[in-house]
């Protein structure tokens, strides 16, 4: 595991899938964390008890990224409990709009735009100065940004966090802070329910050059990797982390 001992972590979308999966990773490699969650306390909660009955440490801060003033208050937030000092963000928080173009709304795309672009957007620029040179920040991409999979919104939000990357590893990196992004395929979370049908698992594996469905822990180990100083020389790249998918 890489040593992350002395490092403050945030994680966005903490208390659910690749979320709480990395939240645990870092908390075990050594890192301070501040788990964020939207409405889901309860597993909040539950998460923080399980880190701490592994020795490890992290404290839960509720926002809505979805509105307007929700990432200008959760880096208020983070930047009140860790003193003007983070090491490591990770935006995970996100919203899969399963909407086709036809049914597509105009609300529906505003919101899903909202938390999975926009939110990410002014959470770093809210915590720029709390950022310590040499950290590292990690943006959860898509294989949906260059791959069709039915819904082109949700795509086109994951296109633009790809973007986001390469323009933030640019600003970042005369302070020594890296930037990188992970496109994970269909892991099974609470975001992708639809693989936990059998007829999907199968179709998905045919499609994968690892024929198994994806896990949280899959992606949880490379942000870990990213957020340490083992990738020190990575900054501006998208991982694809889906088992080989449509090769």
């Amino acid at each position: 595991m890489p040593h992350l001992t002395g490092k403050i972590a945030l994680v966005t979308g903490a208390s659910r899938g690749i979320g709480r999966a990395t939240t645990l990773e870092l908390a075990l490699c050594g890192a301070h964390v501040i788990a964020h969650y939207s409405s889901s306390e309860g597993h909040a909660k539950s998460l923080q008890q399980e880190i701490a009955q592994a020795g490890g440490n992290a404290e839960i801060v509720a926002a809505d990224l979805a509105a307007p003033d929700g990432p200008h208050r959760l880096a208020a937030e983070v930047r009140r409990l860790t003193g003007d000092a983070l090491d490591i963000i990770v935006c995970n928080a996100g919203l899969l709009n399963k909407s086709k173009l036809s049914n597509e709304t105009v609300e529906g795309f505003d919101r899903q735009m909202a938390i999975n672009a926009r939110a990410p957007f002014f959470l770093i620029q809210q915590l720029d100065t709390a950022l310590r040179d040499g950290g590292s920040i990690v943006m959860l991409s898509s294989i949906t940004a260059t791959r069709d999979a039915g819904f082109p919104s949700y795509g086109a939000t994951k296109g633009a966090i790809s973007s986001l990357v390469v323009s933030l590893a640019a600003y970042f990196g005369p302070r020594a802070i890296r930037v990188n992004g992970v496109a994970p395929g269909g892991i099974a979370t609470d975001l992708t329910e639809g693989i936990r049908h059998p007829q999907a698992q199968e179709s998905m594996k045919r499609v994968q050059a690892l024929k198994r469905i994806g896990q949280p822990d899959d992606i949880a180990s490379v942000i870990s990797f990213l957020a340490s100083d083992e990738a020190r020389w990575i900054t501006g790249a998208i991982l694809p982390t889906d088992g080989g998918a449509k090769l």
